[in-house]
């Protein structure tokens, strides 16, 4: 059995910044609203563990939360930073480098996905296998697909079918599905005759394969221990155990966030509660996801921040809104970028 020795990864005391735009150009800022990385770039992602990336005309470039770029070269592409490595493209060919900016794996492969427990999915001449961070196989290109690791166990394809496999290679459930998706904890998403279900660690059928995709909808992803599920028809929730928690029967619904969960009934938007009932009546013309307390909700066509009682703690003023994250969410008014804190009091607005 191979033992793989604790991972040693960089680390620093990140900060949670922002991005923000002035005349066309985005930055960061910090969670006061002080500008932390001037606004300059013509596009920037959102950081995470501590790094993000800009776009320097048809290329990006790694940068830290000090605003210094890893210029070592520019990419097609850059991944986001994960288990001391950021995938990184060069012309077709995918590698990896570090927090320096130094290439630590060659940019020989044909793709690539981020290092999760350690390893990541790597396909050269069209078969895929795993990566260690160092980049020596520790499961040599066999397969035809492969996904991230997950508590030990990876979905991967063969001959046009799915299953899983140990950090050894060995097939821990074997190939029957049409598709397959990394553990959730205890279950995994699975794909018959374009239905989604969940199997257990075993491979035991926890929740027959019976709900539809739907575009911009998530499937089979749990958020606070629900995963949304449509049935062709309707909208309900299926729980991480595999069983019906919520039958279908909402016209539309959103994920669950601190215990609720948007849901529309007769063109009207509100909140149910895990057990499927109305916690805040429907009255809004939309509404989002709760986060730190508060959601977006909208009613004459303006958004505001309602609280888990269904009571607007920010008047709905705003053209747009996104959820609060560290104190902080970014709005629209005025087709301007400003952030507010849960007081609703501005902490840093685009000129």
């Amino acid at each position: 059995m191979t033992i793989f020795a604790p991972i040693m990864l960089f680390t620093n005391e990140h900060r949670e910044l922002f991005r923000i735009r002035e005349k066309g150009r985005y930055g960061f800022i910090d969670g006061s609203g002080a500008v932390v990385i001037e606004p300059q770039y013509l596009e920037v992602d959102e950081f995470k563990n501590g790094f993000s990336k800009v776009r320097l005309n048809d290329h990006w470039a790694p940068i830290d939360q000090l605003g210094r770029l890893l210029l070592k070269r520019a990419y097609r592409h850059v991944g986001p930073y994960q288990e001391g490595r950021m995938r990184v493209q060069v012309v077709h060919q995918w590698g990896f480098i570090d927090h320096r900016g130094y290439e630590v794996v060659a940019t020989k492969f044909d793709a690539a996905g981020d290092f999760v427990e350690g390893l990541a999915p790597v396909s050269i001449f069209g078969q895929w296998g795993y990566l260690h961070r160092e980049g020596d196989f520790v499961i040599k290109p066999q397969f035809e697909a492969a996904l991230s690791f997950s508590g030990g166990l990876a979905p991967v394809s063969q001959q046009g079918k799915w299953g899983f496999v140990d950090t050894e290679g060995r097939w821990v459930i074997d190939p029957y599905w049409n598709a397959a998706y990394p553990f959730q904890q205890d279950v995994a998403v699975v794909v018959k005759n374009e239905r989604w279900g969940l199997i257990d660690r075993t491979g035991k059928v926890l929740l027959h394969p019976q709900f539809t995709f739907v575009d911009g909808f998530s499937y089979g992803e749990f958020f606070d221990g629900m995963a949304l599920a449509f049935d062709g028809e309707k909208y309900g929730f299926v729980a991480q155990n595999g069983e019906m928690a919520i039958d279908p029967i909402f016209d539309l619904a959103g994920d669950f966030g601190e215990g609720l969960a948007l849901a529309e009934i007769n063109g009207v938007y509100g909140f149910v509660d895990k057990t499927g009932n109305l916690a805040i009546m429907p009255s809004f013309e939309d509404a989002g996801v709760f986060s730190e307390g508060l959601a977006q909700a909208q009613v004459n066509g303006k958004w505001g921040y309602i609280d888990t009682e269904g009571q607007w703690v920010i008047q709905p003023k705003l053209e747009a809104c996104l959820p609060f994250r560290s104190g902080l969410a970014l709005t629209v008014l005025k087709g301007r970028w400003k952030y507010i804190n849960r007081l609703g009091e501005v902490v840093w607005m685009e000129q």
